[in-house]
């Protein structure tokens, strides 16, 4: 089983440059984006070498969260070869992310 990948601001930007990448913003204090985590790892198990799963922990990249104007946490980007296609605040249930994610691949 695959895990979502940790992105920091070194690998970002050419992490997110090309394809679908799924970006979950957490943190480690922060109960419903624990929550997420399993979903997530589940969604990077089926959609290898389709899409990228990631996360950016928001306290340790301030800037990361700064850059993509997060004000709450779990926020789950999608992004097509580097722009913002569809965003969720809060827990999102794995049908809505993968539906998301198929829109962006398809």
């Amino acid at each position: 089983m695959s895990d979502a990948v940790e992105l920091t601001s070194a690998n970002f930007a050419d992490t997110i440059a090309n394809g679908v990448t799924l970006v979950d913003l957490w943190a480690e204090w922060c109960g419903p984006c624990l929550m997420m985590a399993p979903t997530l790892n589940e969604l990077a198990a089926a959609y290898q070498g389709k899409a990228t799963i990631a996360k950016v922990n928001v306290d340790k990249e301030p800037a990361l969260a700064q850059q993509y104007n997060v004000a709450a946490i779990p926020c789950l980007i999608v992004l097509k070869d580097g722009k913002e296609v569809k965003r969720f605040v809060g827990v999102t249930s794995k049908g809505d992310l993968a539906k998301a994610l198929d829109a962006a691949t398809g």
